[in-house]
């Protein structure tokens, strides 16, 4: 375990070091300033722009660039439903592979359309090539790059002073797309490929096994999405077992590439943040009071696994390697901890081994970072997300020390106040309310011959499941749990209609916040202020979230993962 703790380390530390400067290469996109790129990138964002008719110099207020947001997001989910509906009858299908069922249609492209990704589906049987390409390769771009874009304008409207401007979505999503997911995304794509993930438009491969049968091999355009998931932080799975299939994952190399890929972009917006407000330090407290959060996380689920399972060890099996199963021999235990931390943390949902079989506390940290949902989070609502409750946190140290509460020298007053708790409060609704519809739908209705016996597993354990499908759906993660039938009208729609209001819910309210903060104008900071860059503060919003967190979702944690663990002792 010592080899992988060092590799576990080495993971953390590296993609820590690299997000700086990613994270100031950012800020000087966006801020269309020039970079050492330009000569290859900026002829074709040019091009882009003008073959759409976006005007670059236009500007928007936030409610102008809400609805660009709204209306391009609502196009792409028409054309990539009729793609998936359609698929049967179109090219680059040299498979056969028949169109999906109208409720799965619906729930596979609101997961992708909302860079959720969660698949209740398998990958390498249930699409096209021309589905693979244009329906997900497409939208894990342009989703991912949506979420950028909406940062970016928010960010904008921290730093504003007495304006109505937050840019132009159009030219944000461009620049995100051409300038900064498509490099990263081909690098990627071409070390995957060195390292074995293929990439070919031929039929699945054939095989004839030793014991005299044929076995049919799938493969194809594997290396493009699989780069483009995890760096747009989408974790939609070419294949079902998504990056624990040796085709999608197949070396320790490969693992620390895709795990660097989750992570990289996310961080490196927080010092986005701080190169385009010009304070740096206050990106530093961001960053660290994050951390504070991810590494006791990761700290926690290595050890969890490391141990193993306590109900193998006493039936007198090895558990020196840690509790392997579900996971794949060549990740190990803690790097497959990592992952699944990682994968949460930053609503990516990609998994690298089943969490289904995670010891009980371990499986824990997935949820949690689900639950919290703002620890760096998906490429640019990570932040979105956090800034929730570091408004929330600026009420709370406000009222302790007598004073109207300050964000940025901007005055956070009712409005702003009721938009972060429309943003706060929708995200435990979305899981807790349709986790026990989901308990009461399942418990009147278990015959498994019925539509809705999606459920094998009783107890704490089957509860869980169905707890972390409405977390993974609610956070736009879209990591599985598995063990849970849920290729049905009753989550198809459930979970489909869980992330369209939980993608746009969370982004709209803090842009029109963002939006109101930048008509205000800036107040100087004072002897009496609370910095948002000292450490004081980072200690209040380490606090709020943590705490806030633990209230919300302490309950659903002891019926499921707590109860599951206790359990463990009776056997």
């Amino acid at each position: 375990m010592l080899t992988e703790s060092v590799a576990v380390a080495f993971t953390i530390l590296f993609t820590i070091a690299t997000s700086l400067p990613l994270g100031r290469y950012m800020a000087r996109v966006f801020q269309g300033e020039r970079t050492f790129l330009d000569p290859l990138l900026l002829p074709l964002e040019r091009l882009v722009l003008r073959l759409t008719g976006v005007d670059p110099a236009e500007s928007q207020d936030w409610k102008h660039y809400a609805r660009s947001l709204l209306v391009s997001n609502v196009v792409m989910w028409l054309c990539t439903f009729a793609v998936v509906s359609l698929q049967k009858w179109l090219p680059l299908n040299p498979d056969g592979i028949g169109n999906l069922e109208p409720t799965l249609a619906f729930n596979t492209v609101s997961s992708f359309t909302t860079n959720t990704n969660l698949q209740h589906y398998s990958g390498e049987t249930g699409l096209s090539y021309l589905s693979q390409m244009f329906a997900i390769t497409f939208l894990q771009f342009v989703t991912a790059a949506t979420g950028i874009a909406a940062c970016v304008a928010i960010i904008r409207g921290l730093g504003g002073d007495r304006q109505s401007q937050l840019g132009n979505f159009y030219v944000d999503v461009t620049r995100a797309t051409v300038r900064l997911l498509l490099p990263l995304a081909i690098v990627v794509g071409a070390l995957l490929v060195w390292q074995g993930t293929p990439m070919t438009f031929e039929d699945a491969a054939k095989a004839t096994t030793l014991e005299g049968t044929e076995q049919v091999i799938a493969r194809g355009v594997v290396a493009a999405e699989v780069a483009i998931k995890q760096l747009g932080t989408n974790g939609g799975g070419y294949f079902g077992p998504n990056s624990s299939h040796p085709y999608e994952n197949p070396t320790p190399l490969s693992n620390l590439v895709q795990t660097w890929s989750i992570a990289v972009i996310p961080m490196a917006m927080i010092w986005t943040l701080g190169a385009m407000l010009r304070r740096q330090r206050l990106a530093v407290v961001l960053f660290a009071t994050m951390l504070a959060i991810y590494l006791p996380m990761v700290g926690f689920a290595v050890a969890r696994e490391a141990a193993g399972n306590p109900v193998i060890a006493r039936l007198g099996a090895d558990q020196s390697t840690g509790s392997m199963e579900g996971k794949e021999v060549r990740f190990g235990a803690g790097l497959s901890a990592l992952w699944g931390v990682t994968t949460t943390v930053t609503s990516n949902g990609s998994v690298n081994s089943m969490h289904d079989s995670w010891t009980p506390l371990g499986g824990l940290m997935p949820l949690v970072g689900m639950w919290l949902n703002n620890i760096f989070g998906g490429v640019g609502v990570g932040f979105v997300n956090m800034l929730v409750f570091i408004v929330v946190a600026v009420f709370v140290a406000g009222m302790m020390i007598g004073r109207t509460p300050e964000f940025l020298g901007k005055k956070v007053e009712a409005k702003e106040m009721k938009l972060a708790s429309l943003a706060l409060l929708w995200h435990p609704l979305a899981i807790l309310v349709p986790t026990a519809i989901a308990c009461h739908v399942w418990a009147t209705t278990p015959d498994p011959e019925t539509a809705l016996g999606w459920l094998e597993n009783p107890g704490p354990h089957g509860f869980t499941e169905m707890l972390y499908e409405w977390s993974s759906a609610a956070a736009n993660n879209g990591s599985g749990f598995e063990g849970l039938g849920d290729n049905t009208p009753f989550w198809n729609i459930g979970t489909g209609l869980a992330m369209l209001f939980s993608r746009y819910i969370p982004i709209l309210a803090p842009l029109a916040l963002a939006g109101f903060l930048a008509r205000k104008p800036t107040a100087p900071e004072t002897a009496g202020s609370l910095r948002a860059d000292s450490a004081t503060f980072g200690f209040t919003l380490w606090a709020v979230v943590v705490v806030l967190g633990l209230l919300m979702f302490l309950p659903v944690a002891v019926l499921g993962p707590i109860a599951e663990h206790l359990a463990l002792g009776s056997f």
